[in-house]
C-alpha cells in the first residue's frame, strides 16, 4: 500500500484542518501536529486551549524551548510517523510551522515527506492584512520552499473538488512509493 506523508502548513485560520477533514472523506487519514505534545505541557502551565495571538505566542515560545532542549516535538512526530507506517492509513498529515522543524522532519523521513502550504484567498488576506501573529512560528510560514501550494479561496463544495484533485496528484506523484 502506498503511504503519503504531507507536512501541511499555513497561517492560523487559513483552513488547514478543513483541508485535512476533506481529505479524510476520500482517504484513510491520520492528522497530527508537532504542537500536540506542547499543548499537553502548556495545559500543565495553565493554558486553557484558547487560540488568541497571546496564546499562540506562548505555545510557540514553549515549543522553541523544547526543541532547543531535547527536540521533543520532532521525536513525538517521529513516533507517530513510525506507527503510521504500520497501519492501513494512506495519508499522514503533519502540521509543522517552523521551516527548520519542517526540514528536520523531511530529513527524518529520508525525503519521503512532501510539503504543502495552504494560503488564504482574498477574503482571508483582507482580514489579516498588515497584521502578524506576533510569533515566529506563525509569522514565518512562507519561509520554506514547499513542494505544493493550495489557495483556499472557493466555496466549501468547490474547495472539496479542487483540494481532492490536488491530493490525488500528490498521492500519484508522491515521493513515498
Amino acid at each position: 500500500m502506498q503511504k503519503t506523508v504531507i507536512v501541511i502548513n499555513g497561517a492560523g485560520g487559513v483552513g488547514k484542518d478543513t483541508m485535512c477533514n476533506i481529505a479524510a472523506r476520500h482517504y484513510k487519514v491520520r492528522n497530527i501536529s508537532s504542537i500536540t505534545p506542547i499543548k499537553e505541557l502548556a495545559a500543565v502551565c495553565g493554558w486553557k486551549g484558547e487560540k488568541t495571538d497571546r496564546a499562540r505566542k506562548f505555545l510557540s515560545d514553549l515549543k522553541r524551548l523544547t526543541v532547543t532542549y531535547s527536540d521533543y516535538p520532532l521525536r513525538w512526530c517521529e513516533a507517530q510517523y513510525r506507527d503510521f507506517l504500520t497501519t492501513d492509513e494512506e495519508i499522514l498529515f503533519v502540521h509543522i510551522r517552523e521551516a527548520e522543524e519542517i526540514r528536520k522532519f523531511v530529513d527524518m523521513t529520508e525525503g519521503r515527506a512532501v510539503t504543502l502550504l495552504v494560503r488564504g484567498g482574498p477574503k482571508f488576506l483582507a482580514r489579516r492584512r498588515g497584521t502578524g501573529y506576533g510569533n515566529v512560528s506563525d509569522d514565518d510560514v512562507e519561509n520554506y520552499p514547499y513542494d505544493y501550494y493550495y489557495v483556499n479561496e472557493h466555496s466549501l463544495p468547490a474547495t472539496e473538488h479542487h483540494f481532492i484533485r490536488l491530493m490525488d496528484r500528490i498521492v500519484r506523484e508522491g515521493k513515498n512509493r
